[in-house]
């Protein structure tokens, strides 16, 4: 096998590449052999040259191996060779490296509910994948890079989620209770479902209480002028009753909790069982996660509370950034009108509840957090306008005259100022089926 062929590259788990050393992988087998108390470098030396025969065999062309892969494929040539002491102590090596990478300090300053630390390392990220402006976004397009830019964008989220999920772990001994919080359209759900693979291949399952059959009934719930129901606040839910539920869970009995009929705005009381086995941790996946009077019952230190965002760095021809609240927009206008039968104008005149709730009930909180994760994809925006664009200009037109909906005007015409220059790309089958975008556009390999 010529060494030309060997990778040159590997993604690290931030997302970031570095340079390919075979130096590394013989290193860390003889650190195995000596934690085994019989140090042989030479059986380090011709494991890892295997390692690396079966990273050539498996990546090439432009295809990049991430740490996570070769350490795998480290697994795998220890275990074939029946060096079944070496591989546990690899593993057991792997497993504490990724405990102290989680018990390292996660801080991140919040200034005017802006993480700055965390969108400064994502402009860099950007920049260093030259789509950190709409001009440069549309030059990878036309060069025939958009392929590459979609991988090694979902390789920087499946580290991320990762680092996410090691940081967890490292708090598995007290953690009962796991909140993934952030507003509408962020993303929660396909994050949800990577958090909870990674749990599993440890042993440990998460287990979701659904929070939406805890709305109070429709009846309870003010309307609007235009006859607009607001889901929107913390409120109008049964915080009491979910404290309780929360309470009793943990303290390892059974609860009957509720069903909500969306359809008739009426809740069941006492339907559903539900209680935790041993090896399961409670799952609150909500928009209000973070919200103190959520979880007030559950002590602090039993908590891990997750933070998702579309912190996306896009800058346009005048040099402003592209708002995270315009990204996830978009997002739901698409996934309404693909999932929920609600058309995108009516996304659009409802989204004044969403913002309202989440700048009182959801962005104030993400100081709270253990850990902020982006959940923006920089390949998304040219994916998105392919589907969403048609609707754009009528919802212009509709509403520009109307002084009662120049809310839904004013970010008609952003979301059309902001895409109207961007590149439309039409074919999504780049986009690997378990992507997050796939939550909002389908075909996803997930269940939703």
């Amino acid at each position: 096998m010529s060494t030309a062929d060997t990778p040159t590259s590997i993604v690290k788990r931030n997302g970031n590449l570095v340079a390919y050393d075979r130096e590394r992988i013989t290193t860390a087998i003889f650190k195995a052999t000596a934690s085994a108390k019989t140090p042989d470098r030479t059986l380090a030396e011709s494991l890892s040259a295997q390692v690396e025969e079966t990273l050539i065999a498996a990546y090439h062309g432009d295809m990049l191996p991430s740490v996570e892969d070769i350490q795998d494929i480290v697994e795998k040539v220890l275990i074939e060779n029946r060096q079944t002491k070496l591989a546990q102590n690899y593993i057991s090596y792997r497993r504490e490296r990724a405990m102290l990478r989680a018990t390292k300090a996660y801080t991140f300053e919040v200034t005017d509910n802006i993480p700055y630390k965390k969108i400064y390392e994502i402009l860099l990220w950007n920049m260093a994948h030259r789509c950190e402006s709409v001009e440069s976004l549309n030059d990878v397009i036309r060069r025939g890079h958009f392929a590459d830019l979609v991988r090694a964008a979902e390789t920087r989220f499946a580290a991320e989620a990762g680092l996410a999920a090691e940081a967890m772990l490292a708090k598995s001994k007290d953690l009962r209770l796991v909140i993934i919080a952030g507003p509408s359209s962020s993303g929660k759900t396909t994050t949800t479902i990577k958090i909870g693979e990674a749990l599993q291949a440890v042993g440990l399952h998460l287990k979701a209480i659904n929070i939406d059959n805890y709305f109070f009934d429709l009846v309870k719930h003010p309307r609007d002028e235009f006859g607009d129901y607001d889901y929107e606040s913390p409120q109008s839910l049964d915080l009491d009753l979910i404290n309780a539920h929360l309470a009793d869970l943990l303290a390892g009995k059974t609860v009957k909790t509720p069903f909500y009929n969306f359809k008739t705005g009426i809740r069941t009381l006492d339907v559903n069982e539900m209680r935790l086995a041993d090896n399961e941790i409670l799952l609150l996946d909500s928009l209000h996660g973070l919200y103190d009077d959520m979880t007030r019952a559950v002590p602090a230190i039993h908590k891990y509370r997750l933070y998702v965002e579309t912190l996306g760095q896009l800058r346009t021809a005048d040099g402003t950034f592209m708002r995270w609240a315009d990204n996830r927009l978009i997002r739901r206008m698409l996934r309404d009108k693909e999932h929920r039968n609600l058309q995108p104008m009516g996304t659009l005149t409802h989204w004044h509840y969403v913002r309202r709730s989440e700048l009182k009930y959801i962005i104030p909180f993400i100081a709270h957090a253990d850990f902020v994760l982006n959940t923006a994809l920089p390949f998304e925006l040219p994916i998105l306008k392919a589907r969403l664009w048609d609707f754009i200009p009528e919802a212009m037109e509709r509403f520009r005259q109307d002084p009662n909906r120049q809310d839904a005007f004013v970010r008609a015409k952003r979301i059309h100022d902001l895409l109207a220059p961007i590149e439309a790309v039409q074919d999504d089958r780049i986009v690997p089926g378990n992507s997050l975008l796939r939550e909002f556009i389908g075909g996803s390999e997930y269940q939703y």
